[in-house]
């Protein structure tokens, strides 16, 4: 689950400040349980639990189900959600001018990759997915998604820089999670990201989320594979470069070549990697950001 700083994830933190229904999580998160069993051991009324139960539902953190039982059907309560993410406002940088592009999802202009794989405009499946192929298929540039699990898609965008323009930081951003055939909220992966050739580090993504429907995902989308990613800011600054302000490498801007025509950005999971747990994109249409593969430069 990926929450926003905003009124619609009210509903979220409402349901977390409270410490009975923070010591309902923890016991949902080793077993299934009924609304008598939890009253137990939280040594409260089943009543009190129902409306806390009520409010963990609304939230999407747990869900309900109805089971066979000794005395007919009853009600199981089933936590849903292993993750969450907050995301805070960016900081703006107000001292420095900026040249900013985005990249559409289908607008990659190098691959080699393989299965599970696929691509998906905001209507239709582009071909047959697990086929690699069909990342030549013209559709592609109308891609809203695409995943695979080991290799990489590259991507270019123009250097407008000129020559009175000096490099402060670099920044990316996209919507990105690991690859599952279905879905798995613990399914780590070993994403590696590059400039222009340059190795700018490797973050781990957690899993592949379908906890919830992705906030642009479309109907039409299959509901039990992956619904979206998380937003994650790649910064290269003067001192280093980090994700979401955690050091990924020591490559600063006095590493890159500010000269180039052109910055070629590559996303890849590689043969060696520890957890070869793949990569799926996310771009406007899909999952919680309504935003395509963003750059952003900051000069003086």
């Amino acid at each position: 689950m990926q929450l926003e700083i905003d009124k619609s994830s009210l509903v979220v933190y409402e349901a977390l400040a409270s410490e009975v229904r923070i010591k309902i999580i923890q016991l949902l998160s080793k077993n299934k349980m009924n609304i008598k069993e939890l009253a137990e051991e939280l040594k409260i009324s089943s009543p009190i639990v129902t409306k806390h139960i009520k409010k963990l539902e609304e939230a999407g953190i747990i869900k309900t189900e109805k089971i066979p039982g000794k005395s007919g059907l009853q009600k199981i309560s089933i936590l849903k959600v292993d993750h969450i993410e907050i995301n805070f406002p960016k900081k703006i940088y107000h001292s420095f001018a900026t040249h900013e592009t985005s990249v559409p999802i289908g607008h990659y202009t190098d691959y080699d990759l393989k299965p599970t794989c696929g691509l998906a405009t905001e209507k239709e499946f582009i071909g047959r997915v697990d086929e690699p192929k069909y990342f030549m298929d013209p559709r592609r540039m109308d891609a809203k998604i695409l995943w695979f699990t080991q290799g990489f898609v590259e991507y270019n965008t123009p250097n407008f820089l000129k020559n009175d323009e000096k490099l402060q930081q670099f920044e990316i951003s996209l919507e990105i999670s690991s690859e599952f055939p279905f879905s798995n909220d613990i399914w780590p992966s070993d994403i590696t990201f590059s400039i222009n050739g340059l190795e700018l580090g490797t973050w781990q993504s957690p899993g592949d989320f379908a906890d919830t429907r992705g906030k642009y995902t479309p109907e039409w989308w299959p509901h039990n594979i992956n619904q979206y990613g998380l937003l994650k800011t790649i910064r290269i600054t003067g001192h280093g470069t980090y994700i979401d302000g955690d050091p990924l490498s020591q490559v600063s801007v006095t590493d890159l070549d500010v000269t180039c025509d052109r910055w070629t950005f590559r996303i890849e999971v590689k043969e060696d990697a520890e957890h070869i747990g793949g990569a799926t994109v996310f771009g406007r249409k899909f999952g919680n950001h309504d935003q395509d593969i963003n750059f952003k430069l900051y000069y003086i």
